[in-house]
């Protein structure tokens, strides 16, 4: 069990959560779930909806200090504690992954399916993504372990309630990323991170801090040596120290990077430095959104080369990184895969393996 350097919970809210239109589920806060009331909502539908008993409105009215449980004000954040919630055994299933991997020391599948208590280890070459059932992605880089500390869904609104315990490497979130809420997600490292719904975040854990980037959302900070939180908005990092020390700083923009060309060493692109960057993270990923990882390198150059995993479309993604360790956003574009041997009338030549053959470059 990793041990709690400094403990700080990071509760992330909705920058929109003060306007009725987003009213919904919105995360987490302690022991409780947080649904904002829209128009229309009662207590008792409420309770049916997430605790399954239409019953347990009188302990949510109570709770919530509701004067009329038939006409709740719009917005109000209406606490649901979990001990009440319906649910029942979530899974996480392997959606991509490449180089030495293990959960619970067992070599996986893509497809695979883990459960709640799994530990997962990733080599210090390979990358693994993991899909929620309500398709909120974590992604881990080399050199990451984990393990799936609570992994549930709610029995009838769709959501997931998870906590994920990082040791050690970093992890990538998108939670909930169609916009309907989240019931709790958490990453515990020294830090505690509640994410809500279509919140991106990144979490590292290294030896004597813990490192939270907020690219999309808003996050509330609380450590054991401060007695009020403290709210970090979006493009906003934060560092907690083993010592209790909390810094935070802007994340830097993203690097304005040229259109992918063939060069000498593959393909490559080329930016200006980045004011603040000391370094930069080069990754290519298999899709858009950068959760299927296929090579990760970092460097001080400014003209970078790299090359494809296969056949289709991929996409190089740089970030600066400043003299602090926080990382930046993602300057993105795309490039067409390896090419592959056609037949005359088109279609691909496969191999013995029922594989597409690919033609290298020279």
């Amino acid at each position: 069990m990793l041990k709690h350097l400094a403990l700080a919970c990071f509760t992330t809210y909705s920058l929109l959560a003060g306007t009725v239109s987003v009213a919904q589920p919105s995360g987490a806060e302690g022991d409780d779930f947080i649904y904002n009331v829209r128009a229309g909502d009662t207590l008792s539908a409420l309770s049916k909806l997430y605790t399954g008993q239409s019953n347990h409105w009188r302990t949510l009215q109570s709770l919530n200090n509701v004067a009329d449980p038939l006409a709740l004000p719009i917005g109000k954040a209406l606490r649901i504690p979990f001990a009440l919630i319906a649910e029942v055994p979530g899974q996480a299933r392997i959606s991509h992954y490449s180089g030495d991997i293990t959960i619970n020391g067992q070599r996986p599948q893509t497809g695979d399916l883990l459960k709640e208590g799994d530990s997962i280890v990733v080599g210090s070459n390979a990358f693994l993504t993991l899909q929620l059932s309500d398709d909120s992605t974590i992604t881990l880089p080399p050199s990451s372990n984990l393990s799936l500390k609570r992994l549930r869904d709610f029995t009838h609104a769709g959501l997931t309630d998870s906590i994920i315990e990082l040791e050690k490497g970093e992890l990538e979130t998108r939670v909930a990323p169609d916009h309907r809420g989240v019931g709790r997600f958490e990453v515990h490292t020294p830090v505690s991170v509640t994410g809500v719904r279509g919140t991106d975040l990144r979490v590292r854990s290294q030896d004597d801090r813990s490192i939270t980037e907020v690219i999309s959302g808003r996050a509330k900070l609380q450590t054991d040596a401060a007695n009020q939180p403290m709210y970090i908005k979006p493009d906003q990092g934060t560092i907690v120290k083993a010592s209790g020390e909390v810094s935070t700083g802007n994340l830097l923009p993203a690097p304005a990077m040229s259109e992918p060309e063939r060069g000498p060493k593959g393909w490559q692109v080329s930016f200006p430095p980045l004011p603040g960057a000391n370094e930069y993270l080069v990754q290519v990923t298999l899709d858009e959104e950068g959760s299927q990882i296929y090579s990760r390198e970092t460097t001080t150059d400014t003209t970078v080369s790299f090359h494809s995993g296969g056949t289709g479309t991929h996409y190089v993604r740089v970030r600066g990184i400043d003299a602090d360790g926080l990382m930046g956003r993602d300057a993105v574009a795309s490039f067409p895969g390896q090419m592959v041997l056609q037949s005359s009338d088109g279609s691909p030549v496969m191999s013995s393996f029922n594989l597409p053959i690919t033609l290298q470059e020279y």
